[in-house]
């Protein structure tokens, strides 16, 4: 595990008012948990990205610390306290996992303002915010269904919890509806960030007749191992997973989900800069930029590629939900009638999922 302390070296921003450090403040310390490395090149690298918009944007009258690579667990919470003795004024504890420590921390520390990424929990000093991930596992799903040849997409699963089941779901549905003869391949690797499970997954479902692979996993260890395979003769296609992975386009990585944390992370340190910071639930996606779509490569047909924009462009526009009935449980039970979307139930009604929908022949594991 590494520590680092960073300090950024640009003049504060005029939006800074009382409380630079020319004014004789100290500077705000904000600190962020991270459950990988901040090279995965995925989710964490995606979070770095945005500890280094707020240097940017705040310059010195802002301190940034961070902890990369910590377990899911005890540990956790260990460096969490010792942020919050050492100082910190805010805290991004970044992964699902951190739930409970962050939970736990906050409680022992009252003035310390706490951000859980992906969780449920809040206290009067703890917000929770996440992304609607599945708007981009949709999008990948409409073109999957579309580029596969072998009519078997695989997809790499890190945890059952909802916000996975709900993008292998996005998927699913949107594959089947541009293709009626595909199937699911999901293999569960229980990791966030693990390279060497990752690529024996992907390689896995290559050699079981996936043709594209979909990873809901932290490292471009599935990106090598298509590519890979298509350097031995294969065809494989793949998908960018948090961050563009551009560096294996064109081919396999077509496209990719984006996560755009920057601007959430500076609004969160001004308002603690501002005095205005309150406990809020946050769930965005990508009518405010906060869910990307990246480049979709010219290995997608064109107007594969033209379709995809449109379903990109009514998600943005709240014209269309990815979860829009009729659609079935996967035991056959009706969860969306025709024409109702998830919306009608509010949040409650996705951002609790734990069934598959129908058509899916896997089960989730308990």
């Amino acid at each position: 595990m590494l520590r680092r302390t960073l300090m950024a070296t640009a003049a504060a921003t005029a939006m800074l008012g009382g409380m630079a450090m020319a004014d004789g403040h100290e500077p705000v310390k904000v600190g962020f948990v991270y459950v990988g490395p901040i090279g995965d090149g995925g989710w964490t690298y995606e979070h770095h990205q945005g500890l280094l918009a707020v240097q940017e944007e705040f310059g010195d009258a802002v301190e940034t610390v961070f902890v990369e690579s910590v377990p899911e667990g005890p540990d956790a919470e260990r460096v969490m306290t010792q942020m919050a003795l050492e100082g910190a004024d805010l805290i991004f504890t970044t992964s699902f996992g951190y739930m409970d420590p962050t939970i736990n921390v906050a409680a022992q520390f009252p003035d310390v303002r706490f951000e859980h990424a992906t969780g449920y929990k809040t206290a009067d000093n703890v917000s929770n915010y996440s992304a609607r991930f599945y708007e981009g596992r949709a999008v990948q799903g409409h073109i999957a269904g579309q580029i596969t040849e072998s009519n078997t997409i695989g997809y790499i699963a890190s945890f059952p919890i909802p916000e996975v089941i709900r993008g292998i779901n996005a998927a699913y549905l949107h594959a089947k509806e541009v293709n009626p003869d595909v199937d699911f391949k999901i293999i569960w690797v229980y990791t966030w960030f693990d390279p060497a499970k990752e690529a024996d997954a992907a390689t896995t479902l290559i050699e079981q007749g996936a043709d594209v692979i979909l990873q809901h996993t932290d490292s471009t260890a599935p990106q090598a191992a298509a590519a890979a395979a298509n350097e031995a003769g294969a065809k494989v296609y793949t998908f960018g997973q948090a961050s563009d992975m551009i560096e294996f386009a064109p081919l396999p990585r077509v496209s990719s989900i984006i996560d755009n944390w920057a601007p959430y992370y500076i609004e969160r340190t001004q308002a603690v800069i501002d005095g205005t910071w309150e406990s809020v639930s946050t769930w965005d996606g990508m009518d405010t930029g906060m869910v990307e779509i990246g480049e979709m490569t010219d290995a997608i047909p064109e107007d594969v590629r033209a379709s995809a924009q449109e379903m990109i462009d009514a998600i943005t526009a709240g014209d269309y939900h990815p979860f829009t009935g009729p659609i079935n449980r996967q035991d056959g039970t009706v969860w969306l009638a025709e024409g109702a979307t998830a919306e009608d139930f509010g949040d409650d009604g996705i951002a609790g999922m734990n069934f598959y929908v129908e058509g899916l022949t896997a089960e989730i594991p308990q």
